[in-house]
């Protein structure tokens, strides 16, 4: 059983038990990964390809550690120019192996942005609240705004002094 999947924004063939080296990922050494986007699955002979993606489908990976890659020497030169330009780089990688393949079942882990959004209307109040207390320091188009959901006749040839005197009312 195999399956291409998605790591680090690089697409990745992995199967079970193979250690992987990916570009640095967050995380400590000994704890467990998920990555749920997986393109392509394999298991013996029977292919399923996603579109982009396959739901439901995720591969689990333990961390085994954090390194850095060989050293890439980058050299750059212009010819009859005098422009001579020699760097060195060290990908910064983690090693993972991977524990398990899951055609189905696995759950997508996009309840944080779920959470993220439950949160934002409370956090709106308040700020409604603040802004009847501090207009003046507001912008004229958030004063405008303001004054278009008070039902405000003619606000929008109004100055902004003239507009807070009149949300002030």
């Amino acid at each position: 059983m195999y399956a291409i999947v998605e790591i680090a924004g690089q697409q990745f063939k992995v199967a079970q038990d193979q250690k992987v080296y990916v570009h640095r990922l967050k995380g400590e050494e000994g704890s467990k990964v998920t990555f749920d986007n997986v393109f392509l699955l394999n298991d013996n002979g029977t292919i399923s390809i996603g579109a982009p993606a396959i739901k439901g489908a995720a591969v689990t990976a333990k961390i085994l550690g954090h390194l850095k890659g060989d050293k890439v020497i980058v050299f750059k030169k212009k010819r009859r120019k005098g422009y001579i330009k020699k760097n060195g780089h060290r990908q910064a990688l983690t090693e993972i192996q991977i524990e398990s393949i899951a055609a189905s079942g696995a759950k997508k882990a996009a309840p944080k942005k779920a959470e993220t959004k439950a949160e934002a209307p409370k956090a709106e109040a308040p700020k409604a609240e603040a802004v009847s207390k501090d207009i003046s320091s507001m912008t004229v188009a958030e004063l405008k705004a303001l004054a278009k959901e008070q039902g405000i006749s003619g606000y929008t040839s109004l100055k902004k002094a003239e507009l807070i005197e009149a949300l002030t009312k």
